[in-house]
């Protein structure tokens, strides 16, 4: 496999799974993405302070790996697609991705409603189908976070019906993305820390 490309602090901080050689298109044909997606994980903490706080639209978590990688000139991007059929153009928008640059779509699942997974494999599919995106990344939470979120008091706020690593991986490989390469990464409690 070839997540032996990734260093092994990485390896060893985050849960990781690919599918199609992710790991190996994105280190040999996109160096510079490659190496965001590098920093951003090197330099991500999973503060108690970040899991306590009361939530809002969007987690702590997903606006500190989001504004990271807006730092290295990644965008929040929809596309605007249409289907033509016997001459009449039907709309097929789809959904924003997070965060792209030069054809690497990442998204950021924290604690949605797990069906999110699905949108954001669909949108994988389809956008690599149309040849808008080459690779997909996912960082979303390992499932063996909800010890720590229990310990925390706030493990009803983290429920087995929303997004983590054993929801994702078998939709997955029941071919939710079809043919596009898709690299995972799971946060995990090594990136833990008390700042409160």
């Amino acid at each position: 496999m070839s997540i032996d490309l990734l260093p092994p602090h990485i390896r060893d901080k985050f849960e990781v799974h690919e599918w199609r050689h992710a790991c190996a298109i994105l280190k040999e044909d996109f160096p510079k993405e490659w190496n965001d997606i590098i920093s951003v994980l090197n330099n991500f903490t999973l503060n108690k302070s970040d899991i306590v706080t009361a939530g809002g639209r969007k987690s702590p978590i997903s606006t500190k790996i989001d504004n990271f990688l807006y730092d290295l000139k990644w965008e929040e991007k929809s596309f605007d697609t249409k289907i033509m059929i016997d001459g009449v153009t039907h709309e097929t928008p789809t959904h924003k991705i997070d965060c792209l640059k030069n054809r690497i779509a990442l998204e950021i699942e924290w604690n949605n409603k797990d069906p999110f997974f699905d949108r954001d494999l669909n949108n994988f599919r389809l956008l690599f189908e149309l040849d808008a995106i080459s690779v997909g990344v996912i960082i979303t939470r390992c499932t063996e976070l909800q010890v720590l979120f229990n310990s925390l008091g706030k493990g009803s706020s983290y429920g087995n019906s929303t997004t983590h690593m054993s929801k994702l991986i078998p939709r997955i490989e029941g071919g939710g993305g079809g043919g596009c390469p898709i690299l995972v990464f799971g946060i995990s409690d090594k990136s833990y820390r008390e700042d409160i």
